[in-house]
């Protein structure tokens, strides 16, 4: 496994941790990509084939073993991002719930990651997708919340 794959596996395996791949996830790990070197270079057809690699590492390793693979061709700094990226990925469609947070706790331990350096990063997300109540003279159609 090349690093590049390697990296955008650590984010296929959040999105799919528990078997499922969600219209959201799905999306959410593309846009995670889409705004990333060298992923952001990369035409249609080769996203499309890194999709598919990373779809047939996954039903053939299970996500556990695509994470140990993954790790091993990432260097630290990389790991780092990956972990944020997976943080992000989980984080961003509400709380985490307890299983997800087992995944991030599991994830660091494979990517080498200190728990400060994991929590420093879930941290920021926290802040980021905290829910926010805002009041606005605009006239606008009533929101359901995610």
């Amino acid at each position: 496994m090349d690093s590049l794959t390697a990296f955008a596996a650590v984010g296929f395996a959040a999105v799919s941790w528990d078997g499922h791949f969600t219209k959201a996830g799905t999306r959410s790990f593309r846009h995670a990509l889409d705004y990333r070197e060298p992923f952001c270079q990369m035409t249609d057809g080769e996203m499309i084939a890194l999709l598919d690699e990373l779809l047939d590492l996954r039903r053939a390793l299970g996500a556990h073993e695509m994470m140990l693979q993954a790790a091993k061709c990432l260097t630290s700094a990389q790991c780092m991002t990956a972990y944020a990226m997976a943080s992000e990925l989980m984080r961003s469609d509400g709380p985490f719930e307890p299983e997800e947070r087992r995944f991030l706790d599991h994830l660091a331990v494979i990517l080498e990651m200190s728990k400060f350096e994991a929590q420093r990063i879930d941290a920021v997300f926290e802040i980021f997708h905290s829910r926010l109540t805002l009041s606005s003279t605009l006239e606008l159609n009533p929101v359901v919340p995610c």
